[in-house]
Formats: structure tokens, C-alpha cells, sequence
């Protein structure tokens, strides 16, 4: 039976799935942006995103528990050095994952995993984006906009326009006036 065992194999036996797993982190922790399926990826952020959290706490204890699942020095370095001050104040959702596609050969979902906090582009468009307020309604928005005195007075000047507009085109000859009805 599978009891609450529903996380992806990925086609492979335990070993060569965390075998996996712990190269794919190392790399995402190296290069902070891979590559893959998005399989993959999901099944990478569920093994990459509670290590990252380890590194908020700079402790011998959570960098020999990270090691163990990494078994690289460099990568638990770095994760403790560059990657826990960046990510340092954010509660969670330190990777994200973008689709790219399928692939040629097999038609598989390809897609980019990477670190939140490390793509400059990204963070350029987030600055530089101006929040922008939504609009609900043009009768309560205009009412609000010119104030509460604004929408009790009448409105005079639109009729004394076209009246004008009317008394200044000539009447054609032979063509019998209509009077204005008003």
C-alpha cells in the first residue's frame, strides 16, 4: 500500500533518486539557475527548499545536517555564506520555477529552476514597476475624484455647446427649417 507516500520516484529506485537530488542542489546552490524537466524541478524544490531554510541559522549542527545530504564542502559553504544573507529575511518560496517548453526529442516540459533572489532582471522590473491602483467603476470613481460636490451640480456647459454648433450651420435652400424642440 502507499500511505501517504505521494511524492514523485521519478523513475528510480531511493538511492539514485537522492543521488540525484543532492547533485541537481549542488548545482541550483553553484549556478543558482538549472535547467531541467519540470518533474524534476518540483520533485528538486521539495529536497533543495528545507536545506536553504537550515542555512537562515548558521549553526555546526545544520551545516554538518546540510552536508550529509549534500556531501560537497564548497556548495554547504556558499549556501551558508552568499545565499543564507540574501534569502535571510524571506519566509519561504526561496526557488522559483519557470516553464521553458517542451523538448525536441521526446516532447517532455522543460523549464528554468532558480534562486528567488538572484535574478537581477527580475528584481529590476519589480523596482522599477509602479503600483498602479485598479479601477472598480466609472460612476463611483468619478464621483470620489471631484468630490462629493462636484456630482450634486448640474452640468451646463455640454447643451450650450451643441446649441451653438446648431446655430451656426446655414440651412440649405429649399430645405425647411425644423423647429428645435426642447
Amino acid at each position: 500500500m502507499r500511505h501517504n507516500k505521494k511524492f514523485n520516484h521519478l523513475g528510480r529506485k531511493k538511492a539514485h533518486r537522492d543521488a540525484l537530488l543532492a547533485n541537481m542542489t549542488i548545482s541550483l546552490i553553484m549556478k543558482k539557475r538549472i535547467f531541467t524537466t519540470l518533474a524534476k524541478a518540483k520533485a528538486l524544490r521539495m529536497y533543495a527548499e528545507p536545506l536553504i531554510n537550515r542555512a537562515k541559522d548558521d549553526s555546526m549542527n545544520n551545516r554538518r545536517l546540510v552536508f550529509s545530504y549534500l556531501q560537497n564542502k564548497y556548495a554547504v559553504s556558499e549556501l551558508f555564506r552568499e545565499i543564507a544573507q540574501k534569502i535571510g529575511d524571506r519566509p519561504g518560496g526561496y526557488t522559483r520555477i519557470l516553464k521553458t517548453g517542451n523538448r525536441l526529442g521526446d516532447n517532455a516540459q522543460m523549464c528554468m529552476i532558480e534562486l528567488v533572489d538572484y535574478n537581477e532582471n527580475m528584481l529590476k522590473d519589480a523596482a522599477t514597476k509602479k503600483t498602479s491602483r485598479t479601477r472598480r467603476s466609472r460612476k463611483k470613481s468619478a464621483a470620489t475624484a471631484e468630490g462629493p460636490a462636484a456630482a450634486e451640480a448640474p452640468k451646463t456647459e455640454a447643451p450650450e455647446v451643441v446649441e451653438e454648433v446648431k446655430a451656426e450651420t446655414p440651412a440649405a435652400e429649399g430645405e425647411v427649417e425644423a423647429p428645435a424642440a426642447e
